[in-house]
């Protein structure tokens, strides 16, 4: 006989309850094998998808985040201005061929600048343009200008708006209600009639609308001056608003 038997002559020789349970031995150690087979198996494959889904993870957190989108600025468009009426200030022939309206604020240091280059142009363009002046206070940056033009609009009242839209910008730095009140008393205003027409806000819902007619046309900020249907935004030489007078007067 051999060293090793073969398995039915292993079998053979055992008992039939020896047989039984090494039989059974057998078939526990299958099952448990194919068990751990199956086991392996599908963790490999959970741990591939989990790879997988990983690398999608860190291939997306590569990507740049989008950006909030930009608001768009308004665009200028002159056919939303308000018409101008009698209750607008006018320099120059108000029957010229050409108007320039200015969107401007008392407090605003590049419109203080820009007011000479105004005049150059009404002086050499003398009845062949006309310049409207409007309001546009830059509140949130410039806390006199409301009350500034309020104060413009109470001259006004009483035919002195150019001398005290002068006086204002020739002071730009001094210009407190109270410094308000005494250039116009240096106008030889009516003190009494003027006090009374700016402590009462007689001309704010004016000043209001003026700025709300120029926003809608696009005016964002000052000096914004309109040359017929062109907007030209800031203090600017004198030479690019000729060049665009030109053009117009052609």
């Amino acid at each position: 006989m051999g060293l090793f038997k073969k398995n039915g002559d292993l079998f053979k020789d055992l008992k039939p309850q020896q047989s039984f349970f090494m039989g059974a031995g057998w078939g526990v150690a299958v099952a448990v094998t194919i068990l751990l087979i199956v086991f392996m198996v599908s963790l490999l494959g959970s741990s591939g998808s989990a790879d997988k889904k990983l690398a999608v993870v860190n291939t997306n957190t590569n990507v740049a985040p989008t950006q909030p989108a930009q608001p768009t600025p308004p665009v200028a468009d002159a056919s939303k201005l308000p018409s101008v009426t009698n209750s607008d200030y006018i320099q120059g022939d108000k029957n010229a061929q050409l108007t320039l309206i200015e969107y401007s604020d008392f407090q605003c240091p590049f419109c203080s600048r820009h007011t000479p280059t105004l005049d150059k142009v009404l002086d050499e363009y003398k009845g062949k343009v006309r310049l409207v002046f409007r309001h546009f206070p830059l509140n949130s940056i410039h806390p006199q200008a409301q009350k500034a033009a309020e104060a413009a609009e109470c001259a006004g009242e009483q035919g002195k708006f150019w001398e005290m839209h002068d006086k204002i910008f020739a002071n730009q730095t001094a210009i407190s209600v109270e410094n308000l009140k005494s250039y116009a008393s240096a106008l030889g205003l009516n003190a009494s009639q003027f006090n009374d027409c700016l402590d009462n806000d007689k001309y704010a819902s004016k000043v209001q609308q003026q700025m709300q007619g120029g926003a809608a046309a696009g005016v964002t900020g000052t000096p914004a001056t309109f040359i017929g249907d062109q907007l030209v935004k800031g203090a600017v030489p004198y030479e690019n608003l000729k060049s665009i007078i030109d053009s117009k007067l052609k």
